[in-house]
């Protein structure tokens, strides 16, 4: 491992001259020199204040192997809400760095990208607490109407001008490069849908099936028909998918998302609980999530807490993980439903 590289990384992220450390940290310049060559090492009873000063732990003092170190990100990913700027600028240029090294590696550019919408998420958690203040402090700003929507997830305030064209013709022309990549039909049926290009949308889940044969082919049959208005349609379809694919526990959890489109907020609840139960440990959780969200729009907070905290308990019994944003994301759930 090396200490001077990482240092050296650090300094230079925050901007720092090596006498601007040095002062700080009561050396002199050479000694940081030094240290930056690997040619010596702090006394150790410089590392917490070496690591407070830069802030980061003891450990990421020293360089890490790059599959240690992606690891590492990945689990700030998964484990932080907030992320400090230094480091991200740190382990931006690391992954970067790395992916012009290793041309046929996807995965620093899959880490990058989670990364980025990970900041992206903060950045839209504050511009909706700026626009509420906004909507708060004048209820008919429209200004603040469109900014609130975007960060809540809308697409523009223009809504008639809608539409998904620029990433529809992204996948379209990945999947005409890889017309086995199933689950990019995924991706461009969902789009489709929602731009109500039915006819394209019937047209890609043919071509999927010439590559895929499992649920989600008769699952978006029934979605295109569903949303292009042949309910009855949709529904017949969704009833065989049932049948063929009874032991997949995805069926079962894209059948309460049917029903809880059609506020039939017991039965969504009943195959949310089929899905989960049909699972083998460790399952996922989002038939939790999404029994809680049910709940809610029912006025039935107090099902809709105790859904949160059995994801808890299976998060702790089934995944063994106890704290980190994994837990705290649920936690703030349960105290904003207490709140309500």
């Amino acid at each position: 491992m090396e200490f001077g590289k990482q240092f050296k990384e650090l300094r230079t992220a925050r901007g720092l001259t090596q006498e601007t450390v040095a002062e700080k940290l009561g050396v002199t310049g050479q000694a940081v020199s030094r240290w930056e060559r690997n040619e010596t090492l702090p006394d150790i009873s410089l590392l917490p204040e070496i690591s407070a000063y830069f802030g980061v732990t003891i450990d990421a003092l020293f360089a890490l192997s790059d599959d240690t170190r992606m690891e590492r990100i990945q689990n700030m990913i998964w484990d932080e809400r907030v992320f400090d700027p230094a480091v991200v600028e740190t382990e931006r240029r690391f992954l970067l760095e790395k992916g012009m090294k290793e041309p046929d590696n996807p995965k620093p550019y899959s880490l990058l990208a989670d990364m980025e919408n990970h900041l992206a998420v903060q950045c839209r958690e504050r511009a909706e607490l700026a626009a509420k203040e906004a909507i708060r402090r004048d209820p008919y700003n429209r200004d603040a109407y469109g900014e609130l929507y975007d960060a809540m997830g809308g697409r523009g305030v223009d809504w008639y001008c809608w539409t998904n064209h620029r990433a529809i013709e992204f996948w379209k022309a990945h999947i005409k490069a890889h017309p086995d990549a199933s689950r990019a039909y995924l991706y461009l049926m969902d789009l489709l849908i929602e731009d109500q290009r039915f006819d394209e949308a019937r047209q890609a889940v043919a071509e999927m099936e010439k590559h895929e044969m499992t649920f989600r082919v008769p699952l978006y049959r029934g979605n295109i028909e569903w949303f292009a208005g042949n309910r009855e349609k949709a529904m017949q379809i969704w009833n065989g998918m049932c049948e063929t694919y009874a032991d997949e526990w995805l069926v079962w959890l894209s059948m309460g998302d049917v029903y809880a489109r059609q506020g039939m907020f017991e039965e969504a609840i009943a195959q949310y609980e089929k899905a989960l139960e049909i699972q083998k440990p460790p399952r996922m959780l989002d038939s939790c999530e999404s029994i809680a969200q049910v709940c809610e729009r029912m006025g039935d907070k107090q099902r809709g807490i105790a859904a949160l905290e059995r994801e808890i308990t299976l998060l702790r019994e089934e995944w063994n993980v106890t704290c980190g944003e994994t837990v705290d994301c649920v936690r703030r759930e349960i105290e904003r439903l207490r709140a309500l």
